[in-house]
Formats: C-alpha cells, structure tokens, sequence
C-alpha cells in the first residue's frame, strides 16, 4: 500500500455463526426457530446444492478462502469487520426475533485468522441470545484478545471507541453504534444499569450533534476517527435523505470515515469532503448461499474495502475495492464478468452522490468524486 498513508480494511457483515459454525472444528448447537428453517445445518446442505459439496470439518481459514490472501498482500494498518453474530453457548433466544445467529466461542480461530483489530457489535444479532449470551460474546472476544466496540455491560461501556494505535504514531478511534432500521430492538440499548448496544433511535440532527459531543470527549485532532454504523434495511440501493445528512453532519463533527453496514449487498458510497461514506458495505462472510428470493440483488457477489487516508487529517487518497464471490461457503475471486455488474451497479446507484465506481488496472474497483 502507498508509503506515508494509513489503509484501513473495512468489511461488512461477518456472519460465523449458523450454517458456518457447523463446517467449523466445534459446531455448537444446531437448533434453530426460524420458520422454515430449524436446523442449521440446512444451510450447508442449501449451499451445497447450489455449488457442490463443502468439507468437513473445515480449517479456520474456510469461510475467508482468496479474502485472507488479499489481506496479506494490502498488509491494511488496522483492520475493523462488524461482527454479526453471538459468541456463545447459550441455549435461551431472544424472544421476538425470526432469525438468531449464534457460533461456538471454540470457534473463534475462523474470526482471529483474519486478525481484525475492531470488531464492531452495535448491531442486530449480537444480543440473540439474550444478555447472558452477550455476556459471554464480550468474555469470549477478550479471552481471545480481539477488541470490541458497540456493545457493552453498560452505556458507558457500549459507546467507548476502540482505540488502535498506528506504528507510525497516532492512532484510529473506532465507533460503534446502531440503529432501529437495521433490525436492533428498542429493548436492546445499553443504559447505566443495562448491557446492550450503542443505540441511536434515527438519523437526526440531533444524534449526529450527541456523536460530535462524545467524539470532543474522546478524539484528539490527529485521531484518525471511524464511525461504524449499522442500519438500514437488508435489500435496496436507495439512501435517504436523513441518512446522507447524518453521514455528512459526523463527518463535520471530525469522523474520516462513516463505515455502514447491515444490507445484505454493497450500497451507495460517496466521498464528501475528501472523506469516506460507505452507506452499506454489504456481507463478507455468512451462510446465505442458495436462498433464493432476492437474485438480482446478487448477493452472492461481495467487497473487501482498502481505504487509504492521509495520516493526521484523515482524507481519502484512495479506495480499492476487490470483488469476491461466496460458492461453497468459502470467498473466491470474482469473475471479470460479475466484476463488471459489480461496477455498472454500484456506479449507477452512486451517482447521485456525486460519485463514480471505475475500474482500476488490477482488476479491482476504485472511486472518483465528481464534486
């Protein structure tokens, strides 16, 4: 990556539970209740069907395949994925949910491979199993030395950044927080007596103004500062109006990047003031393979975002993008074909924000602003 600059790897939804955590070395229990669907291990059998058999058990590596090579050669100075499961052994769901994602805290070899630096929380599956089972994430990520920001034992806790510091000095403030749009119960926000989530109730003026608060509480004016924010629907290109503003008031409050995440594909970006806004990155990892309904969304297509920044200020010098392809559970290189809907897609739905997806000479995708 270029001399000088910062590249963070920002990835979406990471989903090691389920269907996964059953091709793993520990799969925990199947059990499920969804309403078509009350055996985990369907999922496996529903990728299978769609292209061929998947081993098992399956090394750590597994689910991430040509994703962790990828890594090695950008060597990203921190890494930061939104988590988007539990980590437990708890057998009590969450009442009121129609889906629960759950992995076996022995599993956390397949998370810790990728090495990611943050792990962001504040989303809508990691109290699936109610607070014990919370509980237990945050025990288990901690034994395993990965960091966590977004859910805690309490508000205070929940709202702390992660904190990465940069070789190179400085150091990367990492947010994490939520939103209903995404799917987070209300019941579900951390308060002084409560573990939870960071919780914002919607995309105002008035929540972006409660974020710059707590970024001057916390930030020192060479912080590289990364908003993760999960909300959103799971299908659809379209960001609304409050949405954008949001984005654009945090990025005045000091953020450099807002890091999005919750739809099932990849959403809008756009570059506003030299800075990042990634609306939706989409999944990375997860066992969504062979479930049909949502085809032209092509969710089977994903991203791994390189974001390169200027140390200090925080502004974008770059951005690229290599598309993969999940197929037996495991992420491959996608085709110059399906890189090609990638780009006319992503493009097309970004254009309103002033920006442009194009290609760029080593067969992964980059941005240029128009404004």
């Amino acid at each position: 990556m270029p001399e000088g600059l910062v590249t963070l790897f920002l990835a979406g939804d990471v989903m090691l539970g389920r269907g996964v955590d059953q091709i793993l070395p520990h799969p925990g229990d199947p059990a499920l209740r969804e309403g078509y669907v009350h055996d985990a291990r369907d999922y496996v059998a529903l990728a299978e069907a769609a292209n061929g058999p998947v081993p098992r058990p399956v090394a750590p590596s597994w689910p991430w395949g040509e994703a962790l090579p990828v890594l090695e050669r950008a060597a990203p100075d921190v890494r930061v994925i939104n988590l988007e499961t539990a980590v437990t052994r708890d057998g009590d769901f969450a009442p009121g949910k129609g889906v629960h994602y759950r992995m076996h805290p022995a599993n956390l070899p397949a998370l810790a491979v990728a090495r990611p630096d943050v792990c962001v929380l504040a989303n809508n599956h990691v109290l699936d199993f109610g607070p014990p089972g919370l509980a237990e994430t945050l025990d288990s990520l901690a034994a395993a030395g990965l960091r966590g920001a977004g859910a805690g034992r309490d508000e205070a806790e929940a709202w702390r950044p992660a904190t990465v510091p940069l070789r190179s000095g400085g150091r990367v403030l990492v947010f994490s927080f939520g939103m209903p749009s995404s799917g987070i119960p209300h019941s579900w926000a951390a308060d002084a007596e409560r573990s939870g989530v960071a919780l914002v109730a919607a995309p105002t003026e008035g929540a972006a103004a409660e974020f710059a608060d707590r970024l001057r509480q916390s930030g020192r004016p060479d912080d590289i500062v990364v908003a993760s924010v999960h909300w959103g629907s799971n299908w659809g290109y379209g960001v609304s109006r409050a949405e954008v503003r949001f984005a654009h008031a945090l990025v005045d409050a000091g953020v450099s990047v807002v890091h999005g995440h919750s739809s099932h594909h990849p959403r809008p970006l756009e570059v506003y003031r030299d800075r990042l806004v990634l609306y939706g990155c989409g999944d990375l990892v997860d066992d969504y393979e062979g479930i049909g309904g949502y085809e032209r969304y092509r969710d089977d297509l994903r991203l791994l975002y390189l974001a390169s920044l200027e140390p200090g200020t925080g502004r974008l010098t770059g951005l690229r993008m290599v598309p993969l392809q999940a197929r037996r559970m495991r992420l491959e290189h996608a085709s110059a074909e399906d890189t090609a809907w990638l780009r006319a897609t992503l493009d097309r739905c970004s254009r309103a924000l002033g920006t442009r997806v194009e290609d760029a000479d080593d067969g992964t995708l980059t941005v240029r602003a128009l404004r």
